[in-house]
């Protein structure tokens, strides 16, 4: 499992009984979680001084229940010397904004990108380490590849999500960052791309397991993420450094992910690919909470 377990302003401090107790900071939220199916005892005191809670209707969707909570609050994350800061709201279906999961891919790519700057690729030279980030929601990859040296384009179908991003960056320092921001359906961004010629040193792409485009483009990740593994493909570069892919849909193994990228990615660049549920440490039962799945892709040294 890929483990994110270097937040210090994120914390779940227990699961039980379908839901999940975190801190954001100084905040405590109870949220309810799908993976959850067990009902241990919960002796963390916090269960009972939370600032809000999301409460899941038998219907479908549910509402929050705020107790006292600010209508936005920021978390930061240390990231190889740079402190990224996201701005957090509660917003529909339990969200806050932001994936904490998904630290452990930004170390990953940072990394690699940190690399390839230090032996010389950078902005100033003309040739930076570009990164493409599908899906890019508010923006938390995006700011990461950008903090390690990186042009990003963030490519994105809500102009709300975009703001939000926008402000994620502004926030860690990075408004002069190289990164162009796109509101558009990720698929037909792709298409046009590999018309224009363009190329990626680095792909990230994090599809929902069902959505719509800006124009009502329907996408299912079961029908969908193969051609559009095989599309992105067609944008790396001659030499590039590391393809990601992220999964929420539960019913998707790691294992998928990784025989989509070996045979459009590995098998036209070689290189290594690894595939490993994502998860978070949890306080109180030393263990980890599943969080989906990541398929990654890095070159040959």
């Amino acid at each position: 499992m890929f483990t994110a377990d270097k937040w210090k302003d994120y914390e779940i401090l227990d699961t039980s009984g379908g839901e999940k107790l975190e801190r954001w900071g100084n905040y405590y939220l109870v949220r309810p979680d799908p993976q959850v199916i067990w009902n241990t005892d919960r002796r963390d005191p916090r269960w009972r001084k939370i600032n809000a809670r999301y409460h899941r209707s038998r219907s479908g969707g549910g509402e929050w229940e705020f107790i006292d909570l600010p209508k936005q609050w920021s978390v930061g994350y240390q990231l190889g010397g740079s402190c990224l800061t996201f701005h957090l709201k509660p917003f529909s279906f339990k969200h806050t904004g932001l994936f904490p999961e998904q630290a452990v891919n930004w170390e990953w790519f940072s990394g690699i990108i940190r690399r390839a700057v230090s032996e010389g690729r950078s902005v100033s030279s003309g040739d930076p380490v570009r990164v493409l980030n599908l899906f890019a929601y508010t923006g938390g990859a995006t700011v990461a590849a950008a903090s390690a040296g990186a042009a990003v384009t963030h490519v994105d179908a809500s102009k709300g999500m975009t703001q939000w991003a926008k402000e994620n960056a502004a926030s860690s320092n990075l408004s002069d960052a190289p990164i162009r921001w796109l509101t558009d359906d990720c698929k037909k961004f792709v298409e046009r791309e590999i018309r224009r010629g363009n190329h990626y040193d680095g792909i990230i792409m994090d599809p929902p397991s069902y959505g719509r485009g800006p124009k009502g483009e329907l996408w299912k990740i079961e029908d969908n993420l193969h051609e559009l593994v095989k599309l992105t493909s067609l944008l790396l570069s001659d030499r590039p450094l590391f393809y990601l892919i992220n999964s929420y849909t539960t019913g998707l193994a790691p294992s998928v992910l990784t025989y989509l990228i070996s045979t459009e990615v590995a098998a036209r660049f070689g290189g290594h690919v690894e595939s490993q549920e994502v998860g978070l440490p949890v306080t109180d039962s030393r263990l980890f909470l599943p969080c989906g799945a990541a398929g990654r892709w890095e070159a040959s040294h």
